[in-house]
């Protein structure tokens, strides 16, 4: 699939969509296998989780150095305005959508998590003189987005956002410490989190589908960029318009299961039970008994299981293959074992449809 995407310029439009459907097509069937309630298309389209999304609406380009884990980068940033005409994602959602009879799923990333990373005042000020002019500019567009992505037939709209669990990290929000040299700036809870959450509930609103938040530690070669539980953050989503955030739990230096007890009332949660980034099998035993944890912080029906964070086919990240199959595989069997322990179907594992839809 790497390969795929390598020849992606070298090939006929044609012939790598061809390529890259049955690709998606088999993610789809290897989720459904696993035994998962909603599905996605594995992401398997993007060269990244962000930058497939920033190559389509243009005006961004790689000029920025910085230094990342010892090594110095080049990153991109936006210097000039987001050009895309239509929506970017209708037709991979679309294709989503006619490929599975399960309930599916589509992510976008937010936008203060671009505005924080691709925003910057020595490259970007010519066309957007502050980061909240960028902020409000992506905000538009991923509105956009996200309604294209519901009118093709998606049930769940995930807006990914790790940005926000920077605000967990007691250490770099008090000294700014990091071996991210982005992350090295002013932080400001009181400020920066608001506009978030604003910006969430712009694109969240009149959607007729389930809105999700995905905020985890981010993942780079298996380890994560942040650490820190989320008691800073969940009481800051009370005024957020969506139906759950997915959080993540198994892997060290993330959420406590206490933390749960902060959650609003309004709010489910996708609690991580399944680490991505160790190599180590849990075994079925053990992630059941995370999920059983949750369930004595908060009512049971407010929780579904997801794994840690996604398994990064691309960006030259791990998992193989078989690893994450088999990951979510067990993943599914301790969500039955658990259903049928709290009284068949009140541990939650898909959300409720709020439309019908026409199958293939």
């Amino acid at each position: 699939m790497r390969a795929l995407l390598a020849r992606r310029d070298e090939m006929p439009a044609r012939q790598f969509q061809a390529a890259m459907d049955d690709c998606v097509r088999f993610a789809i069937r290897l989720q459904e296998t696993a035994g998962l309630d909603v599905v996605s298309d594995g992401e398997l389209r993007r060269r990244h989780y962000i930058g497939e999304w920033l190559d389509r609406v243009g005006g961004f380009e790689r000029v920025r150095t910085y230094q990342h884990a010892g090594q110095t980068k080049k990153t991109d940033v936006v210097v000039r305005r987001m050009a895309a005409a239509r929506p970017v994602w209708a037709r991979d959602a679309r294709f989503l959508v006619e490929s599975t009879r399960r309930l599916t799923k589509f992510a976008i990333p937010s936008p203060f998590l671009i505005a924080i990373r691709f925003w910057h005042e020595d490259y970007s000020r010519k066309a957007y003189p502050t980061i909240q002019d960028f902020l409000q500019h992506l905000t538009k567009l991923l509105a956009r987005e996200a309604r294209a992505l519901v009118e093709e037939g998606i049930d769940v709209v995930q807006i990914d956002d790790p940005a926000l669990t920077y605000f967990c990290d007691r250490r770099l929000m008090e000294t700014g410490d990091s071996h991210d040299e982005r992350l090295r700036r002013a932080w400001d809870i009181d400020r920066q989190f608001p506009e978030a959450v604003d910006a969430i509930n712009q694109i969240a609103d009149g959607l007729r589908a389930q809105v999700h938040l995905h905020c985890c530690h981010s993942v780079y070669k298996r380890q994560s960029d942040v650490h820190g539980d989320y008691k800073p953050m969940l009481p800051r989503l009370k005024d957020a318009k969506i139906d759950r955030v997915n959080l993540e739990f198994a892997y060290h230096g993330t959420g406590c299961v206490d933390d749960l007890k902060l959650l609003p009332p309004h709010l489910g949660v996708g609690m991580g039970v399944v680490d991505v980034r160790s190599e180590k099998l849990q075994s079925v035993e053990e992630i059941e008994a995370l999920g059983a944890a949750g369930a004595k912080a908060i009512a049971a029906n407010r929780i579904a299981l997801n794994p840690d964070c996604g398994f990064a086919p691309d960006a030259g990240e791990p998992p193989t293959i078989d690893e994450a199959f088999e990951k979510l595989r067990r993943m599914c069997e301790a969500s039955q074992r658990l259903r049928a322990k709290a009284g068949g179907g009140e541990l939650a594992s898909s959300p409720p449809r709020r439309k019908a839809k026409d199958r293939k």
